[in-house]
């Protein structure tokens, strides 16, 4: 998008057609040139459709859809257009209830698409730059109160509500993830593969970070006394105020997300904090140049290889 898009109007009246909405995607994931998404060659021949393209090399007809979230995709890329922006531009994201109503598209759909969009706006931790500098650190958690369950769901000796581990660097991202074991060796273990060695660390007085003064210079601040800010630098306030939206996005747009998907939530909300100064337009071709690789219904409701995919939400 050459000019700032500050509406969903004037983003529509960006790409008044499907084909300007094909040419956008184009540019956008060719922008190094033309290549076949089956073999990788760059000897690729177009067709006067516009839309059709096929390998000089394995003869594969493709469209340039192919390889992405959208393969196979019924919906007009104008739809999914739509999606990318609602999702990049509202702070605590969407539901799949409106966002269904908004693109008139059914409930199932909508939580398959937006699950898609996910997807694509998670990052490979290999390409993220290690976080250093002031880096806060906290765990909270997410869920409801065992108390507020049916008496049949509630599960004796478990804690209904998952924890999640943060860390946000003040002059760099954020980095929140579902963790399992709150252990002192494992939230050491994610620190050191997240955080720079030499970095300065920010905790409350969890006695769990006491390990991490090895490699870095360890500052906390004691919140069972009442203290949230020393000297006006050490705190984690800004990561304790990453919590509160995320718990807004939880609580107030979704009401109720599945453990299991949890990640994935998180992954969407860490990647619109981390791009919040960015244009709307930029967001959105942020996320469409990264839209490689395919995610099926199939893998993300029944696939029992990777824990985060097991189960369906409701939103």
């Amino acid at each position: 998008m050459k000019r700032e898009i500050t509406s969903l109007y004037q983003f529509f009246e960006a790409f008044p057609d499907e084909q300007a909405a094909i040419d956008h995607l184009r540019a956008i994931r060719w922008r190094d040139g033309a290549f076949c998404p089956y073999c990788n060659s760059k000897r690729v021949m177009h067709f006067s459709d516009k839309r059709t393209h096929k390998c000089h090399d394995c003869r594969q007809r493709f469209s340039i859809k192919v390889g992405t979230i959208f393969e196979d995709t019924k919906l007009p890329l104008r739809k999914w257009f739509a999606a990318v922006w609602l999702v990049t531009s509202h702070k605590k994201g969407i539901a799949s209830t409106q966002l269904a109503k908004d693109l008139q598209i059914t409930q199932k759909s909508a939580w398959f698409v937006l699950h898609r969009l996910r997807y694509a706006a998670k990052t490979k931790s290999f390409n993220r730059p290690l976080l250093s500098g002031e880096v806060e650190v906290d765990e909270s958690y997410f869920g409801g109160k065992e108390k507020n369950r049916h008496a049949s769901q509630r599960k004796k000796g478990r804690k209904p509500k998952a924890a999640v581990f943060g860390m946000l660097a003040r002059d760099g991202e954020l980095d929140a993830r579902r963790i399992e074991d709150l252990s002192a060796r494992a939230i050491v273990g994610r620190v050191r593969d997240r955080v720079a060695s030499s970095s300065v660390i920010m905790s409350d007085e969890w006695a769990g970070y006491t390990d991490l003064v090895t490699n870095y210079l360890k500052l906390s601040v004691n919140h069972s006394k009442g203290e949230y800010a020393r000297h006006r630098v050490i705190h984690i306030n800004t990561l304790e105020g990453a919590w509160s939206l995320f718990k807004r996005q939880i609580y107030g747009i979704h009401h109720h997300v599945s453990a299991k998907h949890l990640d994935r939530y998180l992954g969407e909300m860490c990647y619109r904090y981390n791009r919040r100064d960015m244009g709307e337009g930029e967001r959105v071709n942020d996320l469409l140049s990264q839209v490689e690789g395919r995610l099926t219904y199939k893998v993300l409701t029944h696939d029992k290889t990777e824990e985060n995919l097991r189960e369906t939400s409701h939103d």
